[in-house]
């Protein structure tokens, strides 16, 4: 039975009415399907409470999520049970300011409110409020969230703008009411700041687990002389988690902000053979990477560009780690790694009660 009383009506959940360990062996034969491995090895944490992050959308007398069936309506929503009990209580703080909203209409594209996206890992938390940009009431919308950061307990609140056309709940144009530009989490032995603009996983039990299996399987390999390449890096957590391992780290990633947040990890970390680069991994070919060389791969859900795969096919790295929230791409993408084969493969359930999973595939060379 459906532990939220909201499940069926709300888009998010999918399969809380599916016993648990049923649907991790579902995912497992997933991975399996799409990396050909059958012996896939399975982690997972805690079913509910365990994201860090939620995007809850503003409708005229509250939040919530979009409608299942119904994406143009949103369902209100008091408590998300997959969420942790710190962005639960942000979420009563803002219904509680929050009762009339001019919030943004889905189908006429109207209105100012769009999203209120809060982080809240162990130690600090955020609000952003996402607003339409060609809003006439921008400056209304703003005095309000203006007298909300005076009394909410979130340390930073910030405000950005989309346009009315963007389904994105991130913007590059925002400025700070409130608080601190990064948030602070902690993997293994490592702190990292990352931006509150940018990506980071939203489930820290399990994206821990992630981290300490990758290094496992890194360990497994003579790497004393050999040199890693962490592509998609982010903030640099695999590549500093690992940066003790190999001669040197190189890090690539085409979002600016993460970029500049890894060379302060790398520095905070005290890390001394790493370093950080702004660069579109379809442009691979500009590096000069020596060998013998490793790879870590952790690209987004359309995942890596042909160009890019070729480039690795001509480099041969003697492994490739390659995580994937996308299966189905995972699957497409496999097979375009003409000198590699898979030697394992894991599950990682970061999202419970929904479709998603994450694998992480060892590729070796044949």
């Amino acid at each position: 039975m459906a532990k939220c009383p909201y499940f069926g009506q709300c888009s998010g959940c999918q399969l809380q009415h599916v016993e648990y360990g049923k649907q991790l062996e579902q995912k497992k034969q997933a991975v399996a399907r799409a990396t050909g491995i059958s012996d896939v090895k399975i982690f997972s944490g805690p079913e509910y409470g365990y994201r860090n992050r939620m995007d809850f959308m503003f409708h005229a007398a509250g939040l919530g999520f979009r409608r299942k069936d119904e994406p143009s309506q949103i369902v209100d929503v008091s408590e998300c049970p997959i969420a942790n009990k710190r962005i639960n209580e942000l979420l009563g703080e803002l219904r509680a300011f929050f009762v009339k909203n001019d919030a943004f209409d889905l189908r006429r594209r109207t209105g100012t409110l769009r999203y209120a996206v809060i982080r809240a890992p162990e130690n600090n938390s955020s609000i952003s409020f996402v607003l339409n940009e060609e809003s006439q009431k921008l400056g209304e919308a703003v005095e309000k969230i203006q007298e909300f950061a005076q009394k909410t307990t979130a340390g930073s609140v910030v405000v950005a703008y989309v346009p009315p056309d963007v389904e994105e709940s991130i913007s590059a144009e925002f400025y700070f009411e409130k608080g601190e530009e990064m948030l602070t989490e902690r993997y293994i032995s490592s702190e990292f700041i990352y931006p509150l603009q940018g990506f980071f996983q939203n489930n820290h039990e399990m994206a821990e687990k992630m981290q300490h299996y990758v290094n496992e399987l890194f360990r497994a390999y003579d790497t004393s002389n050999a040199h890693l390449l962490d592509m998609y890096s982010g903030v640099g957590t695999f590549g500093i988690i690992n940066a003790e391992l190999f001669k040197d780290v190189i890090m690539i990633e085409n979002y600016a902000p993460s970029i500049e947040a890894a060379n302060k990890n790398i520095e905070k970390n005290g890390i001394n053979n790493a370093k950080a680069t702004v660069l579109d991994a379809k442009k691979l070919k500009r590096l000069n990477l020596e060998q013998p060389l490793f790879v870590i791969t952790d690209p987004p859900r359309s995942g890596m560009d042909m160009e890019t795969i070729a480039e690795l096919n001509k480099l041969k790295p003697k492994a490739i780690i390659y995580i994937s929230c996308n299966l189905q791409q995972l699957a497409k993408d496999i097979p375009k790694f003409k000198g590699h084969t898979v030697k394992s493969a894991a599950l990682f359930d970061m999202f419970p009660h929904t479709n998603h999973s994450e694998a992480v595939v060892e590729l070796v060379m044949r």
